[in-house]
Order: structure tokens, then sequence, then C-alpha cells
């Protein structure tokens, strides 16, 4: 059973950093990629996907400001967010990619505000 818990997220002011954290159980990276996810709205985004060779992938729009990670002893997934603006306060959600649509976590709330 997939198992996903984010956290890490918090208020901080345009220009400042977030690192979020995401502990998984159940899932074989060795075959499954993972991604981090974003809602501000209506609709979740992929915002940072990791291959089980390492290869990364963002959308153009977030590219060099973010930067997902792993720690494979622990399992654990990063997401290392800079140069934060406003436009970035979301809910922030891992999951494989493509995502187990039965398997989300609460998620993790970012706040970007001066």
């Amino acid at each position: 059973q997939v198992q996903l818990m984010e956290s890490g997220g918090g208020s901080v002011q345009p220009g400042g950093s977030l690192t979020l954290s995401c502990a998984t159980s159940g899932i074989d990276f060795t075959i499954n990629a993972m991604g981090w996810y974003r809602q501000a709205g209506e609709g979740r985004e992929l915002i940072a996907r990791l291959t089980p060779a390492g290869h990364t992938l963002y959308p153009s729009s977030l590219k060099g400001r973010f930067t997902i990670s792993a720690d494979k002893a622990a399992k654990t997934r990063y997401l290392q967010m800079n140069s934060l603006k406003a436009e970035d306060t979301a809910v922030y959600y891992c999951n494989t990619q493509p995502p187990d649509y039965g398997s989300w976590g609460p998620g993790t709330q970012g706040t970007v505000s001066s």
C-alpha cells in the first residue's frame, strides 16, 4: 500500500526559500518516477519529476528555482524551492508520476506573502 506524507511547508516572504519533504512507503523507486505537484485552485499541476535513473524535469517557468532530489535509503523525496514568488502559493503534494490517484497525501501548504 502506497503511503505519502508531505511536510516542510510554511509562510515566507517573496524571494525566500522552502524545502519540502515527502516520506514514502510502498513505492518501488526502481520502476516508478516520483513527482511533486501543487494546487492553487482548481486542478493539480506537476511541477517536478525525478525518474529512477535520476533524470529531472520541470516546467520551463520553474526551471532554475525548484530542485527535486532523493534520499534513496530513507525513501524520502525533497523539493527545494528558491526565489519564491506570490504565485507559488499553493498546497504541495508528492506522488508517483504518473500519480497513484488513490494515494494522495494531505499535502503541505506553502504561502508566499509580504
